[in-house]
């Protein structure tokens, strides 16, 4: 009787959370007035036009390409710069290594609305708005605090006597961080990766505000689907939808190492 109630229970949550997105979807294959007019579980007059006009007009297909070069720009920035950080916080004790692992921390629990102008103000006098760039440096304040917490778990969990015998058996420094230690800690790095890359992805404000045109995101462009007439409610579920599938790309590459990082790591 439990084990029925059990499956149940799980299969009334799996439906909640998938109901969503498949609304979404649903709207998606249907025209606006279609929508608008009468209320209806499934379309009964199907229709790509809403991801046709997204994969044909620059404006839309090229917030996608803009949103996947920051973001992996901003991911492989921020694993590369908190994977020395990691292993100093992890391996050595100097004065106040607590205090500024805690202040690291704290930028990631600051709201972004914070840093948004000293980040304008800066990046319009360097000449970097509207850039990937700009965009991938400005999500580091967050993505590298995190990645850093995270690694640090992570590389506090193997024994330092791998690093002395690696030394012993004559490994550089850099030999032996890139052939030994970071295959030790892979499912850290994938974990670490994927919630760089989904903070990354879904961040508005910044993306925002530090593009106009040449970089604007997918995650902008979807603001333009409000005009005199109202909601295009079609092509905004389009859009979403397509705005899922890096997200679940992303977790399918990485899905070994998230399941081992989840129990393992500190996350």
């Amino acid at each position: 009787m439990k084990r029925h109630l059990r499956t149940i229970a799980l299969s009334g949550y799996f439906v909640l959370l998938l109901l969503p997105i498949y609304w979404m979807l649903n709207m998606s294959l249907r025209a606006n007035a279609d929508i608008l007019s009468s209320f209806a579980l499934y379309p009964s007059d199907p229709t790509i036009a809403n991801y046709l006009k997204i994969f044909t007009e620059e404006s839309w297909y090229s917030g996608y390409l803009n949103s996947i070069i920051y973001v992996t720009l901003n991911t492989v920035i921020s694993l590369v710069t908190a994977l020395p950080a990691a292993y100093a916080f992890s391996r050595f004790q100097f004065i106040g290594d607590k205090h500024v692992f805690f202040w690291l921390l704290t930028n990631r629990m600051a709201p972004a609305a914070v840093f948004l102008l000293p980040f304008f103000q800066l990046y319009s006098t360097f000449g970097l708005i509207d850039t990937h760039i700009a965009v991938a440096l400005a999500h580091c304040l967050f993505n590298v605090p995190l990645a850093v917490w995270i690694l640090e778990g992570f590389m506090s969990g193997i024994p330092r006597e791998i690093d002395e015998t690696a030394f012993i058996d004559g490994y550089s420094f850099p030999r032996f961080f890139a052939a030994v230690f970071i295959p030790l800690i892979r499912a850290g790095i994938g974990v670490t990766a994927f919630f760089c890359f989904m903070f990354s992805w879904v961040e508005l404000l910044l993306a925002r505000t530090l593009t106009i045109t040449n970089a604007k995101p997918i995650v902008a462009t979807m603001t333009r689907t409000v005009s005199a007439t109202g909601l295009d409610w079609g092509l905004l579920a389009a859009a979403g939808i397509l705005t899922i599938v890096p997200g679940a790309l992303v977790i399918w590459f990485v899905r070994n190492h998230l399941a081992k990082g989840f129990a393992l790591g500190r996350v």
